[in-house]
């Protein structure tokens, strides 16, 4: 080719490449439930009615093998940051309503990621990661907007966490009336329906459903008559969420933006009481264990045109992955001062690659942790989580619960469990005995998490305490 040929072809190639406009942005929609077991969905073979989660999933993927944490806090932590939670402080029990701390400030959140792309980020629901000072409210942490409550086990008629009123928007005190998942989901609507399609959406949407207090309004409960107590309620508690999803994405319908917007769907932590109110499937144990029915939980991811409808995705995948995933969709650089435990998802959930991890860690206890490597699961003192849930109404009680389960695992000595999750998915055999040099490399996997881990903050209610008479002014 002649050097003229050569230059003519060359400013054509460039030509043409910069006539076709770059891809656009992609919407992200994130759903999180709280406290829904694995069991609890249509597609995994519930007697509760979930049409519109059902609908998500046969419209995408199914995520079989993902992980988030053992309870609430942490799971928000690791997603917020694509960190897990040893790195924040963050991987034991839960941010109290009385905590002095929260999500540490040094960390570049997901929200803060995107709008260096030009997204409008907006959270309408439980944010979970501290609300001592203003620099720790979601407005400050990356988001454009804010709707609705700080802690968790919050009342969903009063709004009310231990006799503080939790209800904001844009991080001022919101007087909206009404049961929480309904204002929920009409908020994430409006903010649909009135965005700027110029630009691109990150909406997070944190259900405080299906966490107790067990409340909500009887025509809901009407087709479970043959379920009993709190079973019965947590259902229709369900079903109220399930129909708000399906508001919310008919949102997007209607907006003209389902096209180009990513979905996902997942629990923060597995059911808890399984069996009783919850349930988590086959799955083992349930919410604050190490055990699969308590850190594997129900997801699914949508794209039209981008993942594979009716798909099924079996590599093991972890709530911290969709920090890099997320921000790779978007074009964001990861380059940051923090170093990342999350992986590129992107492959697995389109392509059927395998996990991008060498391993996983469940997480770190006061007195053990999990850890899984390829087909392998160690677990000490799975029992012992460190995390437990919120809910019984007593702030003192609950903030002395951990501390006293962590000391009756000190003094009962460690329990140590070895189990192939490809073959026993269900955790019934434990072969530590029989594998000591697997259960030898993976301890030292573990041993090694632990010893990277930065010092817990949790910390009991103070003498006297005694909630404000709104979270977030105090």
């Amino acid at each position: 080719m002649t050097p003229l040929r050569l230059l003519c072809f060359l400013l054509f190639a460039f030509a043409a490449s910069a006539a076709e406009p770059a891809a656009p942005k992609p919407n992200i929609l994130f759903i999180l439930a709280d406290d829904l077991g694995w069991g609890d969905v249509g597609f995994h073979g519930s007697e509760i009615k979930t049409p519109h989660i059902d609908k998500l999933a046969a419209a995408g993927a199914r995520l079989e093998q993902f992980y988030v944490q053992p309870v609430c806090s942490p799971t928000r932590a690791a997603f917020m940051t694509g960190r897990y939670p040893i790195r924040h402080g963050l991987h034991i029990g839960v941010v109290r309503p009385w905590a002095r701390y929260g999500l540490p400030l040094d960390e570049r959140t997901l929200p803060q990621a995107l709008k260096e792309a030009g997204y409008a980020t907006a959270i309408t629901g439980k944010w979970h990661l501290g609300h001592f000072e203003p620099a720790y409210l979601p407005t400050h942490r990356g988001f454009d907007h804010q709707y609705g409550h700080y802690n968790g086990a919050l009342d969903y008629n009063t709004h009310e966490r231990d006799g503080g009123f939790d209800w904001h928007r844009d991080d001022k005190v919101n007087r909206d009336e009404g049961y929480s998942t309904h204002l929920l989901a009409r908020e994430a609507s409006r903010l649909i329906a009135e965005h700027d399609a110029s630009r691109p959406l990150f909406l997070y949407v944190p259900f405080n459903a299906v966490h107790s207090p067990h409340q909500v309004p009887e025509r809901y409960m009407e087709p479970y008559a043959n379920l009993k107590g709190n079973r019965r309620t947590y259902a229709g508690m369900l079903a109220a969420m399930d129909e708000a999803i399906g508001q919310i994405v008919g949102a997007l319908d209607t907006k003209g933006l389902r096209k180009n917007t990513l979905i996902f769907f997942c629990s923060d932590n597995g059911g808890p009481s399984p069996g009783v109110v919850t349930s988590n499937g086959p799955l083992r144990a349930g919410k604050a264990t190490l055990y699969e029915g308590g850190v594997r939980v129900p997801a699914v991811a949508v794209w039209d045109g981008k993942i594979k409808a009716g798909s099924v995705v079996d590599a093991a995948l972890h709530m911290v992955d969709w920090y890099p995933t997320l921000l790779k969709l978007a074009g964001v650089s990861l380059a940051q001062k923090n170093p990342l435990d999350g992986r590129d998802a992107w492959p697995a959930i389109t392509q059927g690659a395998a996990t991008p991890h060498e391993d996983i860690l469940h997480n770190i206890t006061a007195t053990g942790g999990a850890v899984r490597m390829g087909d392998w699961k160690l677990i000490v003192n799975g029992n012992a989580a460190d995390g437990d849930g919120e809910g019984d109404g007593s702030a003192v009680a609950a903030g002395k619960k951990a501390a006293k389960r962590a000391a009756k695992a000190a003094a009962t000595g460690s329990l140590v469990e070895l189990f192939n999750i490809r073959s026993d998915p269900y955790e019934k055999t434990n072969l530590a005995a029989q594998q000591p040099e697997k259960t030898k490399e993976l301890r030292a996997r573990l041993d090694a998490y632990a010893k990277a881990a930065v010092p817990s903050k949790q910390a009991p209610a103070p003498a006297g305490y005694k909630a404000p008479a709104v979270w977030g002014e105090q």
